[in-house]
């Protein structure tokens, strides 16, 4: 891996993945897990809980590069848009410094849903191990 490396992958908020994260965490916030109340707050429906994101970086992390010899140092994300059930998203990440001698990569990256609009974007910087 190098600097200026970009990754890419797609992933779908299936019904299995929001299920999944409810049952594993019991977040059951209104705003992720009731349609009425999240149309009277003025989004089009249930709105996905934002760290089923971070799971998705961790999937990148552990199984979308080239190497299984890592660890995530530090991550972070900012939410721009409400993600919604089954939304596609694409996730896109690019390798934005290495620092080799204590084997550190820092990524840029983002998601963007089926209009290509971002619903978030962060930095992530991992190890290897």
């Amino acid at each position: 891996m190098q600097q200026g490396d970009k990754f890419k992958h797609t992933f779908i908020v299936s019904e299995a993945t929001y299920e999944g994260f409810l049952k594993t965490f019991n977040d059951g916030n209104p705003l992720h897990t009731n349609t009425e109340f999240a149309v009277a707050k003025g989004f089009k429906s249930r709105v996905m809980h934002g760290n089923i994101l971070n799971g998705f970086l961790s999937y990148f992390i552990g199984e979308g590069l080239p190497t299984k010899d890592v660890i995530i140092h530090g991550q972070q994300i900012s939410y721009n848009l409400p993600v919604y059930l089954n939304d596609e998203l694409k996730f896109e990440s690019e390798i934005e410094a290495v620092h080799e001698s204590v084997k550190v990569y820092e990524f840029k990256f983002y998601f963007t849903n089926s209009e290509n609009k971002k619903v978030a974007k962060g930095k992530i910087q991992i190890g290897l191990i």
